[in-house]
């Protein structure tokens, strides 16, 4: 199912808080008229800078950044639109999808790349990851991400992806860094016993090509692609095993399922990268 998060208010008090309730990692985040507010934290001045250059460069699917409210609450404009909920419905497995996010990506990309972080940035990470400094994933970075393109993450409109929330874990990245992100997320790079059914028997290779045609990635970058998946999804286990440890909601999410979840996507990428690999090798034609 999706959730809707763009209800209409009309007739309600504009500065009556409305809980926004989503995976729990980042309690107290609520709607205030069209606002949201949340907790300041150390990157949330960081974040807000490359939120506003992004509006400034031209890209509308990402909240605006405004202030700090009189609790000491970030503030950002409220994003309209349906975010999907786990597991996902049929209507996100298409490949329309897909393609919609691959632009969206590129999008904000695009108007991220020249952006220079001020000198003292602070980035988010999950409990016990480093909050200092450029993506640990893969070359020099390239531009400022989003580096989370999880479903909750994406808001649709009219059944396609539209907008991107929660920038809490942008920092500096690479382009294909960002893409085997949201590849993960949305093909997914998963064993099938792990995805939600209408995703389950999808051709992996078919919908990761599909997404990097419709991104516009170049020859060089298709082929970084599949060792930059494994190295992120071996990446992923070991980052969740130690947020796991450090917070109980990640140690939560490693009971109800990342436990046996990480080590079987570890295991299908390396027997199905080969084939990936060869799908994604040049632009369909």
């Amino acid at each position: 199912m999706f959730r809707t998060d763009g209800a209409d208010h009309c007739g309600e008090d504009p500065q009556r808080e409305e809980p926004l309730v989503g995976d729990g990692v980042t309690p107290g985040i609520v709607r205030v008229g069209e606002t949201v507010r949340r907790p300041v934290r150390p990157f949330t001045a960081t974040v807000h800078a490359y939120l506003a250059h992004l509006r400034a460069a031209g890209f509308t699917g990402a909240p605006v950044p405004l202030g700090v409210d009189g609790q000491g609450r970030e503030v950002l404009s409220f994003v309209p639109g349906e975010v999907p909920r786990e597991p996902l419905p049929a209507q996100a497995a298409g490949e329309e999808v897909l393609v919609a996010l691959a632009r969206l990506v590129r999008g904000l990309h695009d108007a991220a790349q020249g952006w220079r972080p001020p000198a003292d940035a602070v980035w988010g990470s999950l409990p016990g990851a480093d909050p200092v400094g450029p993506d640990p994933g893969e070359g020099e970075p390239e531009l400022v991400g989003h580096r989370d393109y999880c479903p909750g993450n994406v808001v649709f409109r009219g059944g396609l992806p539209a907008a991107l929330i929660d920038f809490d874990l942008a920092r500096p990245t690479t382009r294909v860094r960002e893409v085997a992100n949201a590849l993960y997320w949305w093909v997914p790079l998963l064993d099938p016993l792990d995805r939600s059914v209408p995703f389950a028997g999808l051709d992996a290779a078919r919908r990761v090509a599909v997404f990097a045609d419709a991104y516009g990635l170049d020859a060089s970058s298709r082929a970084r692609l599949v060792p930059t998946i494994v190295g992120m999804v071996g990446r992923f286990h070991r980052g969740a095993r130690a947020a796991a440890e450090r917070d109980p909601v990640f140690a939560r999410l490693w009971e109800e399922g990342v436990r046996e979840r990480m080590p079987r996507a570890e295991a299908w990428i390396a027997r199905e990268g080969p084939a990936i690999a060869a799908r994604v090798a040049a632009p369909s034609r």
